[in-house]
């Protein structure tokens, strides 16, 4: 009997195993763990631009958890061509971000959820054509885009740490500790401790930074009795409005999402199951990204997308069974359910989640750097990142050189920059010729001197 129940338990190795609760349900928990706090802060950051109540932040909150469950079981257990057949799980995405908060500036939340419901329908498209379009994004075009989206948030996240754009005690002296509390938190669990824990040292931040700001008045639970126990999530509370502007804005980072998108799964089957991907599990995947950013656009979110941090738990644990990641979208779905759940996240205070948001948007930098460093950052490749990133944080920081633009291209200049630093580093690639090879030292050393004589 303990030999059939060790078999079992190997079935977590296997993509269609069924191992049992017991074995299935914590490692699905630490992939839910591992992405969690990621799913909800674009949700909580864009409630505070937009300044929504907190019964409404929370209700966002539970309608991300809801459809990040479904996505990530669209993904495991395909409806037709949709889904990859693989353990991947999908939240909301950070990419979207900084595109996003430009276009809820200027159209509200109605006006990012029609732009995410066209680019949904995009990138559907981009799943059925993606082996034509792959060679226009190369490591230094999703470099840059990276880079750029992290550098165009970071001031959002300092806003955050400082208590919070319009808070009477912003840059107060509790609201800098609270935000770094909870960053020496993130540092010292992620770099001082192992295995689970150490994946999840941003939500092991975010609680140690959440029970402090009790003692110092940041938290009032008053809210929370008013909330449902149980309540399901309403599509459509916020409708949709389309504007050119912010649709082809936002279809630039479904792109780029795309390509990401394809990175994840080529690393889930490459470190999890030991084989390249399959033209069918590529496709299949980019497909799900774009009906569970449809799907999230009418549960009032933005878009979702596949989780790296998640494909870097695959790859070190190997545990690749489709049953296992179930388990943590089940309980997500669960989650969803629930208001009060939403509601105690809701009322985490904007410092500590500003503690959490600098050091994820400073990631975001870092992984970009790393794909542009792939090749050698010279030439060709070092022409491409000066003007793409020049350009496009120019614009960013420098809004009013756009103002005399059309209206409709002016949002692609304005905001993040993302869209205008993309569509640069893209051009570039296409346009410039690759770089002659460099003359090889052992022929200079081989080469027979000059008689001066």
């Amino acid at each position: 009997m303990n030999q059939e129940i060790k078999d079992k338990r190997q079935l977590i190795y296997e993509l269609d195993g069924k191992p049992p609760l017991g074995t299935a349900i914590p490692l699905g928990l630490q992939h839910v763990l591992a992405m969690f706090v990621g799913n909800v802060t674009p949700v909580i950051i864009i409630s505070g631009a937009l300044h929504l109540p907190l019964e409404q932040t929370a209700f966002l909150i539970q309608c991300a958890m809801f459809v990040a469950g479904i996505a990530s079981l669209i993904q495991a257990y395909p409806i037709g061509p949709v889904g990859a057949r693989l353990p991947i799980i999908m939240g909301t995405s950070f990419g979207f971000l900084a595109v996003c908060l430009s276009i809820a500036e200027r159209y509200g939340l109605p006006g990012v959820l029609g732009a995410a419901l066209v680019g949904g329908v995009f990138q559907i498209f981009l799943g059925f054509s993606l082996k034509y379009i792959r060679k226009f994004f190369p490591s230094i075009v999703t470099g840059v885009v990276l880079i750029t989206i992290g550098v165009s948030l970071i001031g959002t996240g300092m806003k955050y740490f400082a208590g919070g754009v319009g808070a009477n005690d912003f840059g107060s002296w509790q609201n800098i500790l609270l935000g770094t509390i909870v960053i020496i938190t993130i540092i010292g669990v992620q770099y001082f401790t192992k295995g689970l824990a150490s994946k999840s040292s941003i939500l092991i931040g975010l609680i140690v930074g959440y029970i402090v700001a009790i003692p110092l008045g940041k938290i009032s639970f008053d809210s929370i009795a008013a909330a449902s126990w149980v309540s399901l999530p309403i599509p459509m509370q916020f409708g949709f409005e389309f504007h050119l502007d912010a649709i082809i804005a936002i279809c630039v980072i479904y792109i780029v999402s795309t390509i990401e998108t394809v990175g994840n799964v080529c690393g889930i089957t490459a470190g999890g199951i030991g084989r390249p991907a399959t033209e069918k599990e590529i496709s299949g995947s980019v497909m799900a990204d774009g009906i569970a950013s449809i799907f999230a656009a009418f549960f009032n979110v933005l878009p979702s997308t596949s989780y790296g941090q998640n494909v870097g738990i695959i790859t070190m644990t190997k545990v690749v069974n489709r049953f296992t990641i179930a388990t943590g979208a089940i309980f997500l779905i669960i989650c969803g359910l629930f208001p009060k759940i939403g509601s105690v996240i809701a009322l985490m205070p904007p410092s500590v989640l500003g503690g959490a948001a600098v050091m994820m948007f400073t990631m975001l930098i870092v992984s970009g750097v790393n794909q542009v460093t792939e090749q050698p950052l010279k030439g060709r490749n070092a022409t491409i990142l000066a003007a793409s990133l020049g350009l496009g944080v120019g614009f960013a920081l420098v809004p009013t050189a756009a103002q005399y633009f059309d209206p409709t291209v002016k949002m692609l200049f304005e905001g993040s920059g993302v869209a205008i630093a993309a569509a640069v580093a893209v051009f570039l690639n296409i346009i410039l010729p690759q770089d002659k090879p460099d003359v090889k030292k052992e022929e200079l050393q081989s080469a027979e001197p000059v008689d001066a004589r």
